[in-house]
Protein backbone atom coordinates (compact mmCIF):
# COMPACT_ATOMS: atom_id res chain seq x y z
CA UNK A 1 0.00 0.00 0.00
CA UNK A 2 2.98 2.26 0.06
CA UNK A 3 2.48 3.08 -3.39
CA UNK A 4 -1.12 4.77 -2.87
CA UNK A 5 -0.16 8.32 -1.58
CA UNK A 6 2.82 9.82 -3.37
CA UNK A 7 3.01 9.16 -7.09
CA UNK A 8 -1.53 9.12 -6.51
CA UNK A 9 -2.15 12.13 -4.05
CA UNK A 10 1.22 14.26 -2.97
CA UNK A 11 3.95 16.32 -4.42
CA UNK A 12 7.31 15.51 -4.34
CA UNK A 13 7.78 18.52 -0.98
CA UNK A 14 5.52 16.10 1.00
CA UNK A 15 6.77 13.10 3.22
CA UNK A 16 3.90 10.68 3.26
CA UNK A 17 4.99 7.20 5.17
CA UNK A 18 2.49 3.99 5.29
CA UNK A 19 2.87 1.66 7.93
CA UNK A 20 3.37 -0.85 5.50
CA UNK A 21 6.69 0.35 4.94
CA UNK A 22 7.92 0.35 8.17
CA UNK A 23 8.06 -3.74 9.20
CA UNK A 24 6.37 -3.38 12.71
CA UNK A 25 4.14 -5.71 14.54
CA UNK A 26 1.81 -4.31 16.83
CA UNK A 27 3.90 -4.72 19.72
CA UNK A 28 6.52 -2.90 18.27
CA UNK A 29 4.39 0.14 17.51
CA UNK A 30 3.12 0.15 20.57
CA UNK A 31 6.54 0.06 22.07
CA UNK A 32 7.52 3.13 20.12
CA UNK A 33 5.43 5.39 21.86
CA UNK A 34 6.47 7.69 23.91
CA UNK A 35 5.56 8.13 27.95
CA UNK A 36 3.10 11.39 27.09
CA UNK A 37 1.44 9.82 24.24
CA UNK A 38 0.89 6.70 25.91
CA UNK A 39 -1.00 8.60 29.33
CA UNK A 40 -2.89 10.08 26.28
CA UNK A 41 -3.90 6.94 24.81
CA UNK A 42 -3.59 3.93 27.59
CA UNK A 43 -7.46 3.83 28.55
CA UNK A 44 -8.66 2.86 24.71
CA UNK A 45 -9.14 -0.47 23.51
CA UNK A 46 -6.06 -2.32 21.82
CA UNK A 47 -7.41 -1.89 18.56
CA UNK A 48 -7.20 1.84 19.18
CA UNK A 49 -4.00 2.04 20.96
CA UNK A 50 -2.17 0.18 17.90
CA UNK A 51 -3.61 2.77 15.11
CA UNK A 52 -2.58 5.55 17.49
CA UNK A 53 1.02 4.75 17.93
CA UNK A 54 1.00 3.12 13.94
CA UNK A 55 -0.27 6.81 12.79
CA UNK A 56 2.85 8.16 15.03
CA UNK A 57 4.94 5.69 14.27
CA UNK A 58 4.40 6.71 10.32
CA UNK A 59 4.94 10.53 11.27
CA UNK A 60 8.00 10.12 13.18
CA UNK A 61 9.00 8.14 9.86
CA UNK A 62 7.95 11.44 8.02
CA UNK A 63 10.03 13.20 10.24
CA UNK A 64 13.13 12.14 9.75
CA UNK A 65 12.65 12.10 5.71
CA UNK A 66 12.03 16.00 6.40
CA UNK A 67 15.09 15.98 8.43
CA UNK A 68 13.49 16.63 11.49
CA UNK A 69 14.52 14.75 14.94
CA UNK A 70 11.38 12.58 16.14
CA UNK A 71 9.44 13.55 19.04
CA UNK A 72 6.07 12.58 20.36
CA UNK A 73 2.83 13.72 18.62
CA UNK A 74 0.33 14.89 20.74
CA UNK A 75 -3.62 14.94 20.03
CA UNK A 76 -4.64 18.37 20.38
CA UNK A 77 -8.06 20.19 20.18
CA UNK A 78 -11.02 18.03 18.53
CA UNK A 79 -8.28 15.17 18.54
CA UNK A 80 -5.98 17.30 15.61
CA UNK A 81 -2.32 15.85 15.67
CA UNK A 82 -0.28 18.82 17.23
CA UNK A 83 3.13 19.15 15.28
CA UNK A 84 6.99 20.18 16.25
CA UNK A 85 7.28 23.98 15.26
CA UNK A 86 7.79 24.74 11.71
CA UNK A 87 5.74 21.52 10.35
CA UNK A 88 2.21 20.72 9.50
CA UNK A 89 1.02 17.40 8.72
CA UNK A 90 -2.44 14.70 8.94
CA UNK A 91 -2.65 11.63 10.18
CA UNK A 92 -5.20 8.69 9.09
CA UNK A 93 -6.14 4.80 9.44
CA UNK A 94 -8.09 2.27 8.80
CA UNK A 95 -8.43 -1.10 8.52
CA UNK A 96 -5.15 -2.59 6.87
CA UNK A 97 -3.86 0.59 6.75
CA UNK A 98 -1.95 3.91 9.17
CA UNK A 99 -0.30 6.66 7.44
CA UNK A 100 1.26 10.30 7.82
CA UNK A 101 1.62 13.18 5.84
CA UNK A 102 4.25 15.77 6.41
CA UNK A 103 5.49 18.91 5.03
CA UNK A 104 7.56 21.59 6.10
CA UNK A 105 6.08 25.04 7.20
CA UNK A 106 7.05 27.07 4.59
CA UNK A 107 6.38 25.03 2.11
CA UNK A 108 2.26 23.90 2.92
CA UNK A 109 0.30 25.86 4.74
CA UNK A 110 -2.29 23.21 5.76
CA UNK A 111 -2.45 19.53 4.61
CA UNK A 112 -5.10 16.50 4.93
CA UNK A 113 -5.39 12.79 4.04
CA UNK A 114 -8.38 10.70 4.92
CA UNK A 115 -8.40 6.70 3.57
CA UNK A 116 -11.18 4.02 4.24
CA UNK A 117 -12.06 0.89 2.67
CA UNK A 118 -12.90 0.33 -1.01
CA UNK A 119 -16.21 -0.19 -0.30
CA UNK A 120 -19.87 1.28 -0.10
CA UNK A 121 -20.83 3.21 3.29
CA UNK A 122 -23.78 1.62 5.33
CA UNK A 123 -27.12 2.66 4.72
CA UNK A 124 -28.22 5.67 5.29
CA UNK A 125 -24.52 6.81 6.30
CA UNK A 126 -24.61 8.39 2.14
CA UNK A 127 -27.60 10.77 3.05
CA UNK A 128 -26.02 12.16 6.75
CA UNK A 129 -22.50 12.93 5.38
CA UNK A 130 -23.46 15.17 2.24
CA UNK A 131 -25.23 17.41 0.66
CA UNK A 132 -28.51 16.80 -1.65
CA UNK A 133 -26.54 17.44 -4.74
CA UNK A 134 -23.88 15.15 -3.41
CA UNK A 135 -25.97 12.50 -2.95
CA UNK A 136 -27.54 12.92 -5.85
CA UNK A 137 -24.17 13.32 -8.25
CA UNK A 138 -22.77 10.14 -6.12
CA UNK A 139 -25.67 7.62 -7.24
CA UNK A 140 -25.32 9.17 -11.30
CA UNK A 141 -21.81 8.46 -10.72
CA UNK A 142 -22.62 4.92 -9.60
CA UNK A 143 -24.19 4.12 -12.71
CA UNK A 144 -21.22 5.42 -14.82
CA UNK A 145 -18.44 3.25 -13.14
CA UNK A 146 -19.82 1.06 -10.45
CA UNK A 147 -16.65 -0.47 -9.79
CA UNK A 148 -16.04 2.55 -7.87
CA UNK A 149 -17.59 3.18 -4.51
CA UNK A 150 -18.37 6.85 -4.77
CA UNK A 151 -19.96 7.47 -1.46
CA UNK A 152 -16.96 6.17 0.41
CA UNK A 153 -14.62 8.42 -1.73
CA UNK A 154 -16.88 10.93 -0.28
CA UNK A 155 -16.62 10.95 2.56
CA UNK A 156 -12.68 10.83 2.34
CA UNK A 157 -13.17 14.11 0.56
CA UNK A 158 -15.40 15.33 3.61
CA UNK A 159 -12.68 14.50 6.34
CA UNK A 160 -9.32 15.44 4.39
CA UNK A 161 -11.35 18.79 3.74
CA UNK A 162 -11.81 18.77 7.65
CA UNK A 163 -8.45 17.75 8.81
CA UNK A 164 -6.80 20.52 6.46
CA UNK A 165 -9.50 22.95 7.56
CA UNK A 166 -9.37 22.73 11.44
CA UNK A 167 -5.35 24.04 11.97
CA UNK A 168 -6.43 27.45 9.66
CA UNK A 169 -9.26 27.97 11.82
CA UNK A 170 -9.95 26.50 14.96
CA UNK A 171 -13.08 26.15 14.37
CA UNK A 172 -15.82 22.84 14.06
CA UNK A 173 -16.85 21.95 9.88
CA UNK A 174 -19.57 19.76 9.55
CA UNK A 175 -20.31 17.46 6.52
CA UNK A 176 -23.26 20.08 5.25
CA UNK A 177 -20.36 23.15 5.06
CA UNK A 178 -18.23 22.27 2.26
CA UNK A 179 -19.64 21.14 -0.87
CA UNK A 180 -17.35 18.90 -2.76
CA UNK A 181 -16.45 17.57 -6.23
CA UNK A 182 -14.54 14.65 -7.52
CA UNK A 183 -13.13 14.69 -10.99
CA UNK A 184 -11.91 11.28 -12.53
CA UNK A 185 -8.57 12.07 -14.43
CA UNK A 186 -9.65 9.85 -17.05
CA UNK A 187 -6.48 8.13 -17.93
CA UNK A 188 -7.82 5.01 -15.26
CA UNK A 189 -6.22 1.81 -15.37
CA UNK A 190 -7.09 -1.39 -14.05
CA UNK A 191 -4.87 -0.73 -10.53
CA UNK A 192 -5.84 2.29 -9.93
CA UNK A 193 -8.63 5.58 -10.59
CA UNK A 194 -7.01 8.93 -9.28
CA UNK A 195 -8.60 12.24 -9.93
CA UNK A 196 -9.06 15.89 -8.51
CA UNK A 197 -10.95 17.41 -6.00
CA UNK A 198 -12.43 20.50 -4.73
CA UNK A 199 -13.79 21.54 -1.49
CA UNK A 200 -16.16 25.00 -1.42
CA UNK A 201 -16.42 26.00 2.09
CA UNK A 202 -20.08 27.72 2.48
CA UNK A 203 -19.96 28.90 6.47
CA UNK A 204 -17.01 31.73 7.69
CA UNK A 205 -13.70 31.09 6.49
CA UNK A 206 -11.70 33.91 8.02
CA UNK A 207 -8.63 32.06 9.20
CA UNK A 208 -6.30 32.65 12.77
CA UNK A 209 -2.84 31.60 11.08
CA UNK A 210 -2.41 34.68 9.27
CA UNK A 211 -3.05 33.81 5.42
CA UNK A 212 -5.94 33.90 3.39
CA UNK A 213 -9.75 32.87 3.79
CA UNK A 214 -10.01 29.10 3.57
CA UNK A 215 -12.91 29.39 1.16
CA UNK A 216 -11.85 26.61 -0.94
CA UNK A 217 -9.26 23.69 -1.18
CA UNK A 218 -7.85 21.84 -3.74
CA UNK A 219 -6.61 17.87 -3.52
CA UNK A 220 -6.66 14.57 -4.97
CA UNK A 221 -8.27 11.34 -4.92
CA UNK A 222 -7.01 7.74 -5.49
CA UNK A 223 -8.63 3.95 -5.20
CA UNK A 224 -5.82 1.33 -4.83
CA UNK A 225 -5.36 -1.74 -3.24
CA UNK A 226 -8.40 -1.97 -1.74
CA UNK A 227 -8.77 1.72 -0.17
CA UNK A 228 -10.03 4.98 -0.98
CA UNK A 229 -7.76 8.33 -0.24
CA UNK A 230 -8.08 11.75 -0.39
CA UNK A 231 -5.86 14.06 -0.11
CA UNK A 232 -5.65 18.45 0.26
CA UNK A 233 -2.08 19.89 0.20
CA UNK A 234 -2.81 24.03 0.71
CA UNK A 235 -0.12 26.17 -0.33
CA UNK A 236 0.85 29.59 1.67
CA UNK A 237 0.84 32.60 -0.47
CA UNK A 238 3.72 32.72 -3.71
CA UNK A 239 4.54 29.20 -3.40
CA UNK A 240 4.19 26.88 -5.96
CA UNK A 241 3.53 23.00 -6.01
CA UNK A 242 6.89 20.74 -6.15
CA UNK A 243 6.29 17.87 -8.64
CA UNK A 244 2.85 15.71 -9.47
Amino acid sequence: MADLFPGDLFPDDVAVVTDAELGMDDAALLASLYPVEVEQIGAAVERRRVDFAGARACARAAMARLGVPPGPVLRGARGVPVWPRGLVGTLTHTDGLRAAALARAGRVRSVGLDVERHEPLADGVLEAVSLPEEAAWVRAARTEMPSVAWDALLFTAKEATYKAWFPLTHRWLGFADAHITLVPDGDDDEVVVRGTLVSRILVDAHTVDGGADATEFRGRWAVRGGHVASAIVLRPAGVDSVGP
